[in-house]
């Protein structure tokens, strides 16, 4: 297969490295909007900025410049960009003929000026709006790009309405170090990789505040519960929140020590501020971006988010770490099913 990996962050990398060591010998073409970071990639053969010290495979090409040029005969076009970029990047498609699929997860941030009854989009809805000619779809589940580059083992979700979508991407990746799961159920997919993101600096906040393993796993649960509620107003499958994008996600960006998310969090609850947790960083940590339009796009659709609504809360300044716990554990009592 030729395939085309659009941005060269963390995850872009990782992924076309997985894909240039496939047992199938694909060709894989890993292109950066920066030339600069594209020459110094090609001289150290490594994206020493998001993944010092893993070498890049001998058969991954580097690219910059225009990518139109890199687009005919290409089976697969992957968007490795962050979420505010996929607009702009799915617009510069139009027209392509091959299956395209992104990796950001997240809920498009609204413009400055957006009235009270707007409401940020989903990455698929984004892809309605500006390129509804495109066959296209998501590649998410519960990943670091480290673990990934490395040649670590991941299992990932491939979901889009079209089948040919799910199959070049089953193709591209599935490999010894890598399992693809096909699901036709893109809106709960999307909905789990944009929710965790947000719950996963409130676990943070709950790792950082040292309350404990009860805590962590109560807030886990909940928040569990609040993107299922989401997902099925937006109208996904139940089951997908069980599965490798909803439950597995979730999982490892609240826990794992890699989740820029979770570190946020963690920061927050050392006192630091919200700008000096996203600087120390140094990479995108899409929950603090997407939080705020999560919790409003909930609201719009009466669906009840609390842990969504503290994090939004405490990422907006308005209440301190000890706050936010307060506020959830002072909420009055409920039945759980609901």
């Amino acid at each position: 297969m030729k395939i085309i990996v659009l941005g060269a962050g963390a995850w872009g990398s990782a992924l076309a490295m997985s894909a240039a060591q496939h047992p199938g010998g694909h060709v894989v073409t890993l292109w950066a909007r920066d030339a600069g970071q594209a020459d110094a990639m090609r001289v150290a053969r490594q994206n020493a900025r998001y993944l010092p010290g893993i070498d890049f495979p001998p058969s991954l090409s580097i690219a910059d410049g225009h990518f139109g040029a890199l687009l005919p005969d290409a089976d697969l076009v992957i968007v490795a960009t962050p979420m505010a970029a996929l607009r702009g990047m799915l617009q510069a498609l139009r027209g392509c003929t091959a299956p395209v699929a992104w990796l950001c997860k997240g809920f498009e941030a609204m413009p400055p000026g957006a009235g009270s009854a707007s409401f940020g989009l989903l990455a698929h809805e984004v892809q309605a709006q500006v390129a509804p000619d495109l066959i296209a779809g998501v590649f998410s589940g519960p990943s670091f790009a480290q673990e990934v580059a490395l040649g670590q083992p991941t299992a990932l979700v491939a979901a889009s309405p079209h089948a040919r979508v799910r199959d070049a991407l089953v193709g591209a990746f599935h490999s010894p170090s890598v399992r693809v799961y096909a699901n036709e159920d893109i809106v709960g997919v999307e909905v789990g990789g944009a929710v965790k993101n947000v719950l996963a600096i409130a676990t943070g906040l709950c790792d950082g505040l040292a309350l404990g393993l009860n805590a962590r796993a109560a807030l886990i649960t909940r928040g569990l519960a609040e993107m299922t509620r989401l997902g099925l107003a937006l109208g996904a499958r139940p089951d997908t929140f069980m599965g490798l994008s909803g439950l597995g996600d979730l999982v490892l960006t609240a826990t794992g020590d890699l989740s820029r998310n979770r570190r946020v969090g963690m920061l927050l609850a050392q006192g630091r501020t919200l700008a000096q947790a996203v600087e120390s960083l140094g990479h995108v940590a899409e929950g603090v971006y997407s939080a705020r339009t999560v919790a409003q796009r909930a609201a719009m659709l009466g669906v009840d988010m609390p842990i969504t609504r503290a994090a939004v809360a405490l990422l907006d300044g308005q209440i301190q770490p000890p706050d936010a716990v307060a506020a959830l554990m002072g909420r009055g009592p409920a039945a759980e099913l609901v």
